[in-house]
């Protein structure tokens, strides 16, 4: 089957000296991997390298079988060209950083529209920002709408925060929770919005303790979910 769809890379590692294997998010079968054969080796195409850098925004003419787990790519262009995502290094590491947590979160071959237009503009509004250093908290924090564990019953008066359920709660319990400093701080990031972005003051090591927050809490709700590698590089580049 050919299909049309726009796409978002995540990943492109390297088979052998000229191809690549490439996951994307596509607009119409969620995620899907392509085996780009020789395309280090030609300098003209249809298929370039350079299109696979993460989140790349790709327009993809596709052979798809729902036997092969490696699917076929005939063509690829640019759907968005992104001003400064690719050129300017911090943003580029918010980019490796980003599409490696979409990596490791979203495993459904199947269309979902609203996370797919959730993505794709979030990614422009980083593009032509300058305020940056809160963006993969926010953005995090607002995956969990299309994840299904988007925090529940918003309470200002609860005492704690029951990861594992996620929900808010006067009771103790046993468990993954949070309280106090801790509980301040996340109650803080669900009423940020990306255009009030800027409005969120956070502190080096209150940014870092938000991420910690917020792997244990995909790490609860996703099974197999692996803290990114790329988490080191974006400590050191906020420090």
């Amino acid at each position: 089957m050919q299909l049309s769809t726009k796409a978002i890379v995540l990943t492109a590692l390297k088979y052998g000296d000229t191809s690549l294997i490439v996951k994307c998010y596509t607009e119409q079968l969620g995620i899907q991997s392509y085996m780009l054969k020789g395309v280090l080796k030609r300098s003209k195409g249809k298929l370039k390298a350079a299109y696979f850098q993460p989140l790349t925004q790709l327009e993809l003419i596709a052979n798809h079988s729902k036997r092969a787990n490696l699917q076929t790519l005939r063509e690829a262009s640019l759907s968005f060209a992104y001003e400064s995502i690719h050129t300017d290094f911090t943003k580029q590491t918010i980019a490796f950083f980003i599409a490696e947590m979409l990596a490791n979160s979203v495993q459904e071959e199947e269309a979902n529209t609203a996370l797919y237009t959730y993505i794709e503009t979030s990614l422009r509004w980083l593009d032509v920002q300058d305020k940056i250093a809160n963006f993969p908290i926010v953005f995090l924090m607002h995956l969990t709408k299309f994840l299904g564990f988007f925090p529940k019953d918003t309470s200002e008066r609860a005492t704690y925060f029951n990861l594992a359920d996620g929900v808010f709660t006067d009771a103790f319990f046993v468990g993954d929770y949070l309280h106090g400093e801790d509980l301040i701080l996340f109650k803080q990031v669900l009423g940020i919005k990306f255009d009030t972005l800027d409005q969120m003051v956070l502190g080096v090591k209150s940014r870092q303790r938000l991420l910690e927050i917020l792997f244990k809490y995909y790490s609860l709700h996703l099974y197999g979910f692996k803290t990114p590698k790329s988490i080191d590089v974006l400590k050191n580049l906020f420090d």
